[in-house]
């Protein structure tokens, strides 16, 4: 009975403390779950009310860029994210949509004068994107060309394109284009980033041409300039009144400073300066050109234009590896090619190339020299010479081929040279054992026997030369080249072609000081009879205020209007 009883109690007591660990348990989970419901609520709480203050936060920093947009607008705020497609245009204008018009119009912007638009590349999100801060921040500015470009996109000429994507372009690039009020700018100093842009004849006024076809200048920036052929790249350092500003309807004064000698070397031709007396020396390769420059001052050229003097340019070579020719010019032509130069010489090995009074066209300025590798790799030593005209007859003695035939002379049947009778057999006798007469047409040079086999005329002009000497003289004179126009001429007629007659032809444009192509006759009569070309025409109907009575003219009508009105001359 004992037993029992105690069994039943044992049991008892174990399911009550079963009962209270299965509670205390219970209270335990309880209590984690309420604490796990309260963290959450909590986080919740907090994500909310980060997302709240986020909100805010855009919303106020929106409101602030549209303040921002108006005041910089002056009341017009427009902005666009658009993806940039590039196009070949010059200067710094933008194509938009047709809707942007709309939309600028609606808001008054183009009684506002002319439109300008600051272009900002917009953050890209992808990885390789976010390596290159700096250039996601590129900004720059521009003004409109038209708006004929496709929905969602924006056309950029190169000269945006290359500064705001001056490495690799992206797949799709987007830019954000924003209107802005730009002030005049009244001061620009810019810096070549590579030399050779002073050596441009009135090169401010190149630039002055080249910045015409520009709405705006911004701080940063790579301006481009051609001159013919070439490109130059130039740098904004610093302007005012502001780091960027409108280029339109302004007289802006430009400092241009020295090249930038820290910047990568290009492959462009640079001109190096020649001194009188002094050697440079040098290599060139088969195929390529080495310019240099001298300066033929107004005090040498008083003493040139008298007789007195005259200017030696020397090539020495060796001709056991390569060749040259030797190409000079006068600027406008910075350097002289096969096709444009104003003299030259073809000489094998050595040459020298010599400019007297009697020379057209020779006269005070700068003259640019090219070198031209006409085969294999070239040492040379080139100098430019003042040198006495006397020296240059000094042991030349007056020599006649044919001597007068007086009654103590008889002609000698070889060669054909009068000889004292007395002597004329012992003449003839030696003459026709050890000497040839060249029996081209035209020729009749007397030659001795050993040199004769390397006496040769040319088939296509029958001028004489050595043997070794005929190969090149048919390369450079005889085979055809290729105007860029289309026509097909031999060196001599091709020289001619483009310095008076290819429409493709560089030339100095008399209002603008700019080098451009000739192109076509003018088309209007007049301007045909004054020998202006058809860029002349154009560029010549710009007006300019008259310095006597303030009236705006034509600066092709500016002489006209001055001797006319004013009555100068």
């Amino acid at each position: 009975m004992d037993f029992e009883l105690r069994r039943a109690r044992e049991k008892l007591e174990k399911e009550q403390k079963d009962r209270k660990q299965k509670a205390k348990l219970k209270l335990e989970r309880e209590k984690k779950a309420k604490q796990e419901a309260v963290r959450q609520r909590e986080a919740i709480e907090a994500v909310q009310r980060a997302r709240r203050l986020d909100a805010a936060q855009a919303q106020a920093k929106a409101t602030q860029q549209i303040e921002e947009e108006l005041l910089a607008g002056r009341g017009v705020a427009f902005s666009r994210i658009l993806e940039a497609v590039p196009y070949e245009g010059a200067g710094d204008k933008i194509k938009l949509p047709p809707s942007c018009f709309t939309e600028l119009s609606d808001q008054g912007a183009f009684d506002k004068g002319p439109l300008h638009f600051r272009v900002s590349v917009v953050h890209q999100s992808s990885p390789s994107d976010l390596k290159d801060t700096e250039q996601n921040n590129r900004t720059t500015h521009a003004g409109v060309l038209e708006f004929t470009a496709d929905d969602g996109a924006v056309e950029l000429p190169p000269h945006i394109w290359n500064n705001l994507f001056p490495t690799d372009s992206p797949m799709a690039p987007m830019v954000e284009v924003c209107y802005v009020w730009l002030p005049k700018g009244t001061y620009a100093k810019l810096q070549p980033v590579e030399p050779g842009f002073s050596d441009i004849p009135n090169h401010k006024a190149v630039l002055e041409t080249s910045l015409r076809q520009h709405a705006t200048l911004s701080e940063g920036n790579i301006l481009t300039v051609n001159h013919g052929v070439l490109a130059y790249h130039l740098r904004v350092l610093e302007l005012k009144p502001s780091s960027s500003v409108s280029v339109l309807e302004t007289d802006i004064e430009v400092d241009v400073m020295g090249a930038d000698r820290t910047a990568e070397s290009t492959n462009q031709c640079v001109l190096q300066p020649l001194i009188f007396g002094e050697v440079d020396a040098g290599v060139v390769t088969e195929g390529s050109y080495v310019y240099y420059k001298f300066i033929l001052d107004e005090v040498n050229w008083g003493f040139i234009s008298l007789g007195d003097v005259e200017v030696e340019i020397k090539v020495e070579s060796d001709t056991q590896d390569g060749d040259t020719d030797l190409y000079v010019s006068k600027h406008p032509l910075l350097f002289p090619t096969q096709h444009q130069h104003g003299w030259s010489s073809h000489d094998i090995g050595s040459k020298s190339l010599v400019l007297s009074s009697r020379d057209l066209g020779l006269g005070p300025g700068t003259y640019s020299i090219g070198i031209y590798g006409f085969k294999g790799t070239t040492k040379y030593k080139v100098s430019v010479n003042i040198r006495d005209t006397y020296k240059s007859k000094s042991g030349q003695q007056p020599v006649s081929s044919t001597l007068s035939a007086d009654a103590d002379t008889v002609e000698c049947r070889n060669c054909k040279h009068y000889i004292p009778s007395r002597s004329i057999a012992l003449h003839e006798a030696y003459c026709s054992r050890h000497n040839v007469v060249c029996q081209h047409t035209g020729c009749g040079v007397v030659l001795r026997r050993d040199e004769a086999k390397n006496h040769v005329h040319c088939e296509e002009c029958g001028l004489a030369f050595q043997k070794e000497e005929i190969e090149k003289h048919k390369k450079v004179f005889h085979v055809p080249l290729h105007c860029p126009c289309g026509i097909v001429l031999a060196k001599e007629k091709m020289v001619q072609h483009q310095s008076m007659e290819c429409p493709l032809r560089l030339v100095t444009c008399r209002f603008c000081g700019d080098m451009v192509q000739a192109g076509s006759s003018a088309a209007d009569a007049r301007d045909r009879l004054r020998g202006l070309t058809e860029h002349e025409s154009v560029c010549g109907s710009r007006t300019a205020p008259c310095d006597s009575c303030g009236r705006s003219v034509m600066l092709k009508d500016m002489d006209i209007h001055q001797v006319a009105v004013h009555q100068k001359n």
